[in-house]
């Protein structure tokens, strides 16, 4: 609905508009390390360095849309403002609320517990606990681990991040830097930067590489990172502090066993190991080595997950087929996003291979869009959800590879006020 309808506003925005977050983009400032402007080569863009997980150009058109009382994110925007003013009033969040203790006997050390695992009905003691695909056991949520407080940390930091650059409100800011402090930096308070304890199975392990994708959210506390620094409200220290943690937690995952083993996982887990990986070398300007990890993508995650046909086997065998699907292909995409930054130069949307690629994959899932077309495989759950999140994932790749086709999709969304138009929105 949107795309068509606004489509006029937002280019004469785009050709009269000259405003980067915070300053104006002026001759002394068009030659900065990460440049806000997007280039062309050979029709594909290439998009700015300056926010790793989003296009900066993009969110920029979208707060002039909003500053100009456009009906189009007005929805969006107010729930937006919504969530980040609950946020305010939440946490701060620590590893030190919980109620057990890791193995390790820190109660620095992130714990959780493998979530479609359960007691074995047969043992006197339950142990060891037993696998049900698809079932979340009550046990693994809450507060005797730290993924309930660190779910709740990653979504609060998002949507004060986002409130902040919408908005400009520093009470926003304010409370982003608190949720930071205690979580990353506080001697007393802090997470050790390691995932050595999470996803354990009680009777058979006290942690396994699996649990990081847990970690998947850290994406979220790298936007914020970045638009703290680009108003320069991040103190230096606090600044210093978060970066070293960051650091020292993408040492654990390139050299740690759990991280080595979750590197080498051939489903959603391989795939998102590698978009945290990826995200933080850009995050430090490591774009030579985040490009030789995009460099083996193709041929390590998109022709070995994906078959001739598009569909991807190792989700398809999973109890929720369409979710793990969507997971994967998801993953895939942002790293294809993260191959168009600056620098990076690898084109993963458009490599071909008769043995599957990405563009396959899509065209696989295209025909469930429409609800007439049934699921083929077992999906435990809300189909009508899995469907909405299946149109969602085609609009925000549209938004994120400038491909019109999905995002025509978004006319088809429910949900004005859903967080993705500001986000991803499918701009001209």
């Amino acid at each position: 609905m949107y795309i068509n309808s606004f489509k006029s506003v937002v280019l004469a925005i785009f050709f009269v508009t000259a405003h980067t977050f915070g300053q104006d983009y002026t001759a002394e400032n068009k030659n900065d390390s990460k440049e806000t402007s997007i280039l062309e080569t050979n029709t594909i863009p290439v998009i700015s360095n300056t926010l790793t997980n989003h296009n900066y150009n993009k969110l920029l058109l979208v707060k002039q849309v909003i500053r100009n009382e456009s009906e189009t994110y007005l929805p969006a925007y107010k729930k937006l403002l919504e969530a980040a003013d609950n946020a305010l009033e939440e946490g701060p969040f620590s590893v030190m609320q919980k109620k057990k203790v890791a193995a390790s006997g820190d109660k620095h050390d992130y714990l959780s517990l493998a979530p479609y695992w359960w007691p074995d009905p047969e043992k006197t003691d339950g142990l060891p606990w037993i696998r049900k695909d698809g079932e979340v056991n009550p046990v693994t949520t809450g507060e005797n681990v730290d993924k309930t407080a660190k779910n709740k940390m990653f979504n609060n930091v998002s949507s004060l991040s986002l409130a902040y650059f919408f908005s400009d409100d520093e009470k926003y800011a304010d409370k982003i830097k608190e949720l930071l402090k205690v979580w990353f930096v506080d001697e007393a308070t802090r997470m050790n930067p390691n995932l050595n304890h999470a996803q354990g199975i009680p009777g058979e392990n006290t942690g396994r590489g699996f649990g990081i994708i847990e970690f998947s959210g850290i994406v979220n506390i790298l936007t914020a990172i970045e638009i703290l620094e680009l108003n320069q409200l991040l103190e230096p220290d606090l600044d210093s502090a978060l970066k070293k943690w960051m650091d020292e937690y993408l040492k654990w995952l390139q050299t740690s066993e759990f991280g080595l083993f979750e590197k080498s996982r051939t489903n959603n887990h391989g795939t998102l190991y590698d978009v945290q990986e990826v995200a933080l070398l850009l995050f430090f300007d490591k774009t030579a080595e985040a490009r030789t990890v995009l460099e083996s993508v193709f041929e390590k995650r998109i022709v070995e997950h994906i078959e001739a046909d598009g569909s991807q086997p190792n989700e398809l065998k999973r109890t929720k087929a369409l979710t793990y699907s969507i997971l994967n292909l998801s993953g895939l995409t942002k790293l294809a996003f993260y191959g168009r930054k600056e620098g990076v130069n690898v084109d993963l949307w458009n490599q071909k291979s008769p043995d599957g690629d990405m563009q396959k994959a899509y065209d696989y899932l295209y025909p469930y869009l429409n609800k007439k077309n049934s699921w083929p495989y077992e999906q435990l759950g809300d189909m009508d959800k899995a469907i909405e999140r299946l149109q969602r994932m085609f609009v925000t790749s549209g938004s994120m590879l400038s491909i019109e086709k999905y995002c025509q999709i978004a006319s088809e969304l429910k949900g004005s006020d859903n967080l993705q138009q500001l986000t991803h929105p499918c701009l001209p």
